[in-house]
C-alpha cells in the first residue's frame, strides 16, 4: 500500500471526516440528538480522535500497540457512564460507515481495497478497546460503590444527621421517602467489592432496593420499600456468613434509619445469648439479650412496652404475671395463687400478649416479659430512691 498518499488524503479530510459521522449520527441515532451538548462534546473528541490513532495504526503497518485503547482516552470514564456500550457500538459503526464510504477518495491508486481492509480491522480493534473501557469503568463504579455503601453504613451506625444521609444515599440513587429495614449478619469473607456485587445480583433477581456495606466483620443491608423483611432476609441468607442474622425495625425515610441499623447491630451483638434464635431473628425478639448486654435503648423499649404498659392496663395483669412466673408457667398452679378460674387466668394471659405484643406462653417471649419487668421495677426504684433524695 502506498502509505504516504493514504495518509496525506486521510489527514487533509480528518475535518470533514468528523463533520460527516456527527452529521450522520444525527440522522440515524434519535437519541444522539437528544444528548445534553457536553455529552455531545465528548463523541466529537472521540471521533477526531478515532481518525488521529487510524492514521497512527497505519503508520505502525497495522500493530496496535495500544493505539486503539488511546481513542477513548479523551474522554474515558465520562463516556462510559454518559453512554451505553450498545449506544457506543452504534457510533462506531455510524464512523466506520462514513469512512468506508470515503475510502476511493482517500485511498491511493490501486489501494482501495487494502485501506476498505484496514479500516475493517481498525473498527474491530475500536470495538475491543470500547469493550474494556467499560469493563475497566464498571469496575472503577463498583469500587466506588462500594466505598459509598461503606460510609453510609458507617453513617448510619454513628448516627449522623439526616442531611448527610439523604445526600450519600442520593449519591446511590436511593429514594428518601421509602421505608426502610437494616439487617445485619457475619460477611461470608473476601473483597468487598465482591461481597457487594453478589448482594446487589441476588437483589437484582429478586427485584429488591438494596444497599450494602461491609463493617468490620458485619455485612449491613438496607432493604427499601419491603412490607414482610423477614421472608425476603430468608432469601437472602446465602449471602452472609455463618452465625445470626439480625432484621431490625422497620422504619420510614432516611431520617430514623439509624434505629433500625443501630438495632440490627445490637442485635447481632447480643444474638449469641440465645442459641436457639431463629434465623434470621429480628432485632425486636432479641430485647432481652441486648438489655443484658447493656443496649439503652432496649432497656428503654422494654420498660415501656412491658412494665409501663402492664401497669396502665390494670393491676390485674401484672399480678397474673407475676403469679405465672412464679408458677413455673403453670396455669393451674396461677390460677390457685391468685383464688380464680383458669379461664381468667387464660383470658388474662391473652390480654397480655394483646398489650404487650409477647406471649407469656411461649418460652423465649415469657423471658422478653420477665425482663421486661425487672428493668421496670428496678428502674422504679431508682427513680423513687432518687426523688426520696
Amino acid at each position: 500500500m502506498d502509505l504516504a498518499t493514504t495518509i496525506q488524503n486521510i489527514e487533509r479530510s480528518s475535518s470533514a471526516l468528523t463533520t460527516q459521522s456527527l452529521t450522520r449520527m444525527d440522522e440515524r441515532l434519535p437519541w444522539f440528538r437528544d444528548l445534553p451538548a457536553e455529552q455531545r462534546s465528548m463523541v466529537t473528541l472521540v471521533a477526531q480522535a478515532g481518525v488521529r490513532q487510524f492514521l497512527e495504526w497505519l503508520r505502525n503497518g497495522g500493530e496496535d500497540l495500544g493505539t486503539s485503547d488511546m481513542v477513548f482516552e479523551a474522554a474515558p470514564v465520562e463516556l462510559a457512564r454518559a453512554i451505553s456500550l450498545q449506544h457506543t457500538v452504534a457510533l462506531i459503526q455510524v464512523v466506520i460507515d462514513v469512512v468506508e464510504e470515503q475510502v476511493p477518495a482517500l485511498a491511493a491508486d490501486g489501494e482501495t481495497d487494502q485501506l476498505r481492509e484496514s479500516v475493517l480491522r481498525f473498527s474491530r480493534e475500536i470495538a475491543f478497546a470500547s469493550a474494556r473501557v467499560y469493563a475497566r469503568a464498571a469496575e472503577t463504579r463498583g469500587a466506588w460503590d462500594a466505598r459509598l455503601q461503606a460510609m453510609l453504613v458507617d453513617a448510619l451506625l454513628r448516627g449522623d444527621n439526616s442531611d448527610e444521609l439523604i445526600s450519600r444515599a442520593a449519591a446511590l440513587g436511593w429514594s428518601e421517602t421509602q421505608t426502610i429495614t437494616v439487617v445485619c449478619g457475619a460477611t461470608p469473607g473476601g473483597e468487598a467489592t465482591l461481597v457487594l456485587h453478589s448482594v446487589q445480583r441476588a437483589a437484582r433477581r429478586l427485584g429488591l432496593d438494596i444497599l450494602a456495606g461491609v463493617h468490620g466483620a458485619r455485612l449491613v443491608l438496607l432493604l427499601g420499600g419491603v412490607k414482610e423483611p423477614v421472608e425476603i432476609v430468608e432469601k437472602l441468607t446465602g449471602q452472609f456468613g455463618d452465625g445470626p442474622i439480625v432484621v431490625g425495625p422497620t422504619v420510614t425515610g432516611l431520617a430514623d434509619a439509624s434505629t433500625s441499623a443501630l438495632a440490627a447491630v445490637a442485635g447481632h451483638r447480643a444474638a449469641p445469648a440465645w442459641p436457639d434464635a431463629p434465623r434470621p431473628v429480628t432485632a425486636t425478639q432479641l430485647l432481652p439479650e441486648r438489655a443484658i448486654a447493656g443496649d439503652e435503648e432496649a432497656r428503654r423499649v422494654l420498660r415501656e412496652s412491658v412494665y409501663l404498659t402492664l401497669r396502665r392496663a390494670g393491676g390485674e395483669l401484672l399480678e397474673t404475671m407475676d403469679a405465672f412466673i412464679s408458677s413455673g408457667g403453670v396455669l393451674e398452679g396461677t390460677a390457685r395463687e391468685l383464688y380464680v378460674h383458669p379461664n381468667t387466668v387464660r383470658y388474662r394471659l391473652r390480654r397480655i400478649q394483646e398489650v404487650t405484643g409477647f406471649s407469656p406462653t411461649e418460652p423465649h417471649e415469657a423471658f422478653v416479659l420477665r425482663v421486661g419487668l425487672t428493668i421496670g421495677r428496678l428502674e422504679n426504684a431508682s427513680g423513687t430512691r432518687r426523688s426520696r433524695s
